[in-house]
């Protein structure tokens, strides 16, 4: 008998379909973003600005191992779900227990390779002498987590491609809402500062993974964790990598590029520099509601596509866009016209505030189109096409920001005009994800009915 969530896939009307997929992905979204925002409240109530620079400063290495979750969460479940589309279950199971077991050894030698280089780790991320002890501590602790964190972030996806975004979203709300829920105890409770934000970090990733693990190994599940579907032949990791590795270098270099930014900011002090994390983090209020929209499709189109149901592939791509672009569009005026309360809750130094307005409104200009990308750049993921995932992924953060950082940089003696290479790279982005995916289409579908 067809699994009636793998139903949904096949046969549900394409707004419930999509809306079924995308309120659960969008919901774990929302308590990521919780997490991110409550760790730097809670540390900015603290009232030391040090220590809001030094968590933004380390941010990117914790987003690294996301990345690597991410490898093997969108690479699994592009390829689970192609797999389910064309009735192979036993290789989907194969496909999962790869991505466990993998990411799992990464993480545990990620974990070991933070605590033997902690201090060079915080120079090189930008810590000046008046963070790196914070940023240091920080890092030591958040280490311990990185193999639940890796585990949590790849099952989140995975775990979606069988048609379970409830299940996903479930893991995702018990993980953040722990550490939600300890950062106020372990911050100003205990008075254990950034140490205390780390700890909730780690004790809420574990909460996350465990829960997962208990769903894949009951009765409930259709892929599997067992050593014994252990493989990497048969193109179960070069199917995975050939998406995962385009889609975990797009976070890749956006930790590259946050490291980078955050260097040229120290320029302009500490204070920009804070300044600088606040506002990526109210522009972040915008980017994940629209990751949860773009992720929470993928798992669908996959689906269609393994079928080979172009017809329907395009209905949900389609109903897709306009609904991003309108929340896009709703989420850009909310956040422009509500910038003073975000940062402020962060924020109480006047010129750290001064530097989170200015930045807040100018990254949140990337707002009307964002939708769109994420979108797209699903869309294309949820095809196989490895080659334009790769290029949409090492544009975004690399090839096109970097260089637009650099000239601006150099151009610029504000740091205003300087924050405004991102969103002029999130437009070009988004033109260049239109093409990638015009070209994926007309390779990959032309002998589709």
């Amino acid at each position: 008998m067809k699994d009636k969530t793998i139903d949904i896939f096949e046969n549900a009307p394409v707004p419930k379909a999509v809306i079924s997929n995308i309120i659960p992905s969008i919901i774990s979204m929302i308590m990521v973003l919780l997490y991110n925002l409550a760790d730097t409240f809670f540390i900015g109530q603290t009232k030391d600005a040090y220590m809001v620079a030094a968590v933004s400063i380390v941010t990117p290495v914790f987003l690294i191992f996301m990345a690597v979750g991410m490898l093997f969460g969108i690479g699994g479940t592009s390829l689970i779900s192609r797999m389910l589309g064309q009735g192979k279950g036993e290789k989907a199971k194969q496909v999962s227990s790869f991505c466990f077991w993998t990411g799992l050894v990464i993480g545990i030698f990620a974990m070991v390779l933070i605590w033997v280089f902690v201090k060079p780790i915080s120079v090189m991320v930008g810590a000046s002498a008046d963070t790196i002890e914070y940023a240091s501590q920080y890092l030591n602790i958040v280490a311990v987590g990185i193999p639940f964190l890796i585990v949590s972030n790849s099952f989140s996806n995975i775990i979606r491609s069988e048609g379970r975004a409830k299940t996903a979203m479930a893991g995702m709300i018990i993980g953040n809402l722990m550490n939600i829920v300890l950062d106020p105890v372990m911050i100003l409770g205990f008075h254990w500062n950034v140490a205390g934000a780390a700890a909730a970090t780690v004790i809420g990733n574990v909460f996350s993974a465990v829960f997962y693990l208990a769903h894949l190994v009951s009765k409930r599940s259709m892929l599997s964790i067992h050593p014994k579907d252990y493989s990497v032949r048969n193109q179960i990791a070069s199917g995975v990598m050939a998406i995962g590795i385009p889609a975990s270098l797009n976070s890749v270099l956006m930790s590259v590029s946050n490291i980078l930014i955050n260097n040229v900011m120290t320029r302009f002090g500490d204070m920009a520099v804070a300044g600088l994390g606040v506002a990526m983090k109210v522009n972040m209020i915008v980017v994940m509601l629209l990751i949860g929209l773009g992720t929470g499709i993928q798992p669908l189109l996959g689906y269609c596509f393994g079928a080979r149901n172009k017809k329907r592939y395009m209905k949900v791509l389609t109903f897709s866009l306009g609904l991003a672009f309108c929340l896009s569009l709703v989420m850009t005026v909310i956040c422009y016209y509500g910038a003073g309360p975000l940062v402020t809750a962060f924020l109480d130094n006047p010129d750290a505030f001064d530097f989170g307005m200015s930045f807040a409104r100018i990254y949140i200009l990337s707002g009307p189109i964002i939708g769109i990308l994420f979108v797209m750049i699903n869309a294309i993921q949820s095809t196989g096409a490895a080659i334009p995932s790769l290029i949409l992924s090492v544009s975004r953060q690399g090839l096109l920001y970097m260089p637009i950082l650099f000239v601006f940089s150099h151009i610029f003696d504000t740091a205003r005009m300087i924050a405004m290479a991102q969103p002029v790279t999130d437009y070009l982005s988004a033109f260049l994800s239109v093409v990638l995916f015009i070209f994926t289409y007309r390779k990959y579908f032309k002998n589709f009915e």
